[in-house]
């Protein structure tokens, strides 16, 4: 009699592996907890091609959705940010920019953001100048919106 089982994971578990993956585990693990838990089945030819079209349908359905964000990626590319800051006549601002000026140029341009989406310069932006500020999306992506920072008149 085998100790362990073949079963094939209906769910991602850090520890065994992600989703379709076929994976060997002692029978009583599998027979006690995964399976009562509808997290695998047993590995049988039918399950394993069951899973592995569902993990095809899900690949395309992740594509879709990434090239739709790509799509924001380039819309967010073609977008500057102006804000106006009051400074010296060095071009030092009296205080700086932050993500929630940021986020309101954005909003006038008629972009919604996250302010926890928003990855800042590594140095605060405290001088007149033009920046880049990043944008994280979904799927990894990351955008770029450049931001212009001008003295008030």
């Amino acid at each position: 009699m085998a100790s362990t089982v073949q079963i094939v994971l209906k769910e991602n578990l850090e520890h065994l592996g992600s989703i379709g993956d076929v994976v060997r585990v002692r029978r009583g693990y599998a027979r006690n907890f995964l399976l009562p838990r509808g997290l695998a089945v047993v590995a049988s030819r039918g399950n394993v091609r069951q899973i592995e079209h569902e993990k095809a349908i899900q690949a395309q359905r992740i594509a879709k959705l990434r090239s739709e964000q790509e799509k924001i990626v380039d819309q967010l590319a073609k977008v500057t940010v102006m804000i106006a800051k009051e400074a010296g006549e060095d071009g030092k601002l009296f205080g700086s920019v932050t993500s929630n000026d940021v986020i309101e140029g954005l909003s006038v341009k008629g972009v919604e953001v996250d302010k926890k989406k928003l990855v800042m310069p590594a140095q605060t932006i405290k001088e007149v100048g033009s920046y880049e500020v990043g944008v994280k999306l979904p799927y990894g992506l990351t955008a770029t919106v450049r931001v212009e920072v001008k003295t008030r008149a």
